[in-house]
């Protein structure tokens, strides 16, 4: 595994991205949009800190890691019982990823992320 990231989803991405600025001084670092302008995914940094966000139904904070071979990891979760929510994906970001819960139903995604 590379690197860990705090991970977290919004109904309106774009106000949380506004609220976490003004209420904890994140700053913007990448923001990708789909077509209507609806934030799909975004990275917002405070010192050499980083969370991901984007848009979605709040289901509790996740972790994002990033590994280098997202389907043999997938395939070993799912072997070992994760129960997959959503399923491998190539996201428009460039990263392949999928996620799943843990036994206590604790969100974690796993993806190339920065391939």
């Amino acid at each position: 595994m590379r690197t860990v990231y705090p991970l977290a989803r919004y109904r309106n991405p774009g106000a949380a991205i506004e609220w976490l600025g003004k209420a904890f001084g994140f700053e913007e670092h990448e923001i990708s949009r789909d077509e209507a302008g609806t934030v799909k995914h975004a990275e917002l940094v405070v010192g050499t800190g980083m969370i991901m966000l984007g848009a979605g139904d709040p289901a509790g904070p996740g972790v994002y890691i990033a590994v280098d071979d997202p389907d043999a990891h997938h395939d070993r979760a799912v072997a070992a019982g994760a129960r997959v929510t959503m399923e491998l994906t190539d996201q428009s970001y460039g990263s392949r990823e999928y996620a799943c819960e843990d036994p206590e139903g604790n969100l974690w995604y796993f993806g190339t992320y920065r391939p």
